[in-house]
């Protein structure tokens, strides 16, 4: 395993976030009924469908690109202190059907993150709810694309 310092700087600059051109996209391809796979220009796969097995919906996949992208950020800033005990972020909502059609409301991320006793621990607990809102409130692309309200564009080709 990394030491923290080196694991943290080489996810977020060697590589492990996609930062070679600012467009992004995955491709879906139907696999069965229900059931699809999209997949990255890094051949990256996950398998996704409506919910009538263990495969994430594509509702709890938003949901866990919420939870990722705002877990990537507070990882990377709080373990060049201290690699934490424990890490895991909780994202929840409400799906609401109304006159503006289906969606999610009360979009709730909860973090339950802790340190090591000492001064490393002490250091990245400090900085914990500056990092959470800093990603919240510029930092996670998802979080941010999803609170703005950026419109989605349709187009048969």
């Amino acid at each position: 395993m990394l030491p923290a310092a080196a694991g943290a700087g080489a996810a977020w600059q060697g590589g492990g976030m996609a930062t070679d051109s600012a467009h992004r996209s995955v491709t879906v391809h139907r696999v069965a009924s229900g059931v699809f796979t999209a997949s990255n220009s890094r051949d990256g796969r996950i398998t996704f469908g409506t919910g009538g097995n263990a495969d994430f919906t594509p509702t709890e996949l938003l949901l866990a690109a919420i939870g990722g992208c705002t877990a990537i950020d507070v990882d990377i800033l709080t373990s060049r202190r201290a690699e934490p005990d424990s890490f895991e972020i909780e994202v929840g909502a409400e799906k609401v059907r109304d006159d503006q059609g289906n969606r999610l409301a009360g979009i709730v991320i909860s973090y339950r993150i802790t340190f090591p006793a000492g001064e490393a621990g002490e250091a990245a607990r400090a900085i914990l709810p500056d990092v959470i809102a800093k990603s919240h409130e510029r930092l996670c692309t998802v979080g941010r694309t999803v609170e703005i309200g950026t419109p989605v564009t349709t187009r048969i080709e």
